[in-house]
């Protein structure tokens, strides 16, 4: 299993806006439950999408600024972006199809 890489509040921008590779971004915290369910799902999908698309973690509890940019009221909340922009959102535990189509349509 690959561990998935932390961005935080103060690299958020320069990892995921300002970067040329599409990013899913899974906004979590230490406490939940359905966060730490599909923790497993998330790695799968960084070492299936490594290269092709980064997939990052951010604690929302060490974190605050970019979750309210966002406007991420519940978690686990999964964010795609693509040229600094977020094209998907999937809010709550769902199956790993649905976070591998989102992998997908971010490379299509």
């Amino acid at each position: 299993m690959a561990a998935v890489a932390e961005v935080t509040d103060q690299n958020f921008d320069a990892e995921i806006l300002n970067s040329d590779t599409p990013a899913i971004v899974d906004f979590w915290a230490e406490w939940c439950a359905p966060c730490r369910a599909i923790a497993p799902i998330i790695a799968d999908l960084a070492a299936s999408y490594g290269g092709q698309v980064k997939v990052v973690k951010m604690n929302v509890d060490e974190n605050p600024a970019t979750p309210a940019r966002y406007g991420v009221r519940a978690i686990p909340t999964i964010l795609a972006f693509k040229g600094g922009t977020v094209v998907e959102q999937i809010t709550g535990a769902r199956p790993k199809s649905a976070f591998e189509a989102m992998a997908k349509n971010l490379t299509a």
